[in-house]
């Protein structure tokens, strides 16, 4: 019987350390793009895959969070005695979305090790990793495209897309071989990943993107792995254990826009991006955007 993919992972205790001081009292999960916070696309894409279980991983400082995706009875209420029937749908359908489960990671040790918090929650059995910063916007969700080939070949599912030049630099980086006249020529078979090489030493242009089918194995192998740079537990060399069994891990390419929301500059053009493509705010948006008399910023001495 073929295994499927119910339960989605996101890990959030990190620090957010790149977007202070916004993130000194609030998760770098929490920040809104429009009016939605970044985590919340997530676990929609989640949703709209065929997950029906959430499992975030959490520290200390994040309980906005689990108050995010809990019903919030004063605000309902006050909603409720005003008419504003139209806000009051919006704040009930956050906390009746889906079921959400939470485990806390006391120290922030790699993503590797947030994964592995997960293991009693997720059992035995495939599930998915979403990384919050990575916002990815497709007409058919990044993670379903992944269920897809992940129903057919049962394996590990790494996203990927290509990225040239430098910034290679800044991801994950697979070594892999395309898999010819199956699954719409998107996927690789990967042989080995490098984190973070210099631009040549680069076995590739395929970045890792923050979205991950795992099957249930990676939590032994994850637990057998040592602590890598800064004393961090790497998702990365877990998966590179797991070839290393014998265990066959696709690249799949992913068809959508991927905005690294972890980034103050992806961050402002994805608000851009989605604050035009919304209805009720892209036309006015786009006409303020047209009125700005934009000037080349003054280089300082």
């Amino acid at each position: 019987m073929k295994m499927r993919v119910r339960k989605a992972v996101f890990p959030a205790a990190g620090l957010g350390t790149r977007f202070l001081p916004a993130t000194k009292a609030q998760p770098k999960e929490m920040l809104p793009l429009v009016d939605k916070p970044i985590i919340q696309y997530g676990v929609e894409e989640a949703l709209a895959s065929g997950c029906d279980q959430i499992i975030i991983v959490t520290g200390r400082g994040k309980t906005a969070i689990e108050d995010h995706f809990d019903v919030s009875y004063e605000l309902e209420k006050m909603l409720e005695e005003r008419g504003k029937t139209e806000l009051l749908s919006i704040v009930r359908q956050i906390s009746d979305m889906i079921h959400v489960a939470y485990v806390r990671q006391k120290e922030a040790m790699g993503l590797g090790h947030a994964v592995l918090m997960a293991r009693e929650l997720v059992g035995n059995e495939p599930f998915a990793v979403l990384l919050a910063d990575d916002v990815i916007d497709a007409q058919k969700p990044c993670l379903r495209q992944m269920m897809d080939v992940f129903e057919e070949s049962q394996c590990s599912i790494i996203a990927t897309q290509e990225v040239n030049g430098p910034a290679i630099s800044s991801y994950g980086v697979l070594d892999a071989q395309k898999i010819e006249g199956k699954f719409d020529g998107r996927a690789f078979d990967v042989r080995s990943m490098v984190e973070k090489p210099k631009q040549e030493e680069a076995p590739s242009n395929l970045a890792i993107i923050g979205r991950y089918i795992l099957t249930p194995t990676i939590f032994e192998t994850l637990e057998r792995t040592p602590l890598g740079a800064g004393g961090e537990l790497q998702l990365t060399d877990g998966l590179r254990g797991l070839l290393s069994a014998g265990e066959k891990i696709y690249g799949y390419t992913f068809e959508g826009k991927r905005h690294d929301a972890g980034d103050k500059l992806g961050f402002l053009k994805a608000t851009v991006e989605f604050a035009l493509k919304r209805p009720d705010l892209g036309p006015d948006f786009a006409e303020y955007l047209r009125s700005l008399k934009i000037e080349s910023p003054v280089e300082v001495a």
